[in-house]
């Protein structure tokens, strides 16, 4: 699956292992590693972990 966040293609396999939250930071591992998403503000990535759940 893929998502696109300010113009740049993020793309996640599934299954996902593991999601793991710090405020702004999101890091999810997946078959291929780990992958890091950085957001400006909390609601970013509040959105952003709505998306990855309903996948």
């Amino acid at each position: 699956m893929s998502y696109i966040y300010k113009g740049k293609e993020y793309s996640i396999e599934k299954p996902v292992k593991s999601i793991s939250v710090n405020k702004l930071n999101v890091a999810v591992k997946d078959q291929s590693g780990v992958k890091l998403f950085e957001f400006s503000n909390l609601h970013e990535s509040k959105k952003f972990l709505s998306l990855l759940y309903k996948a």
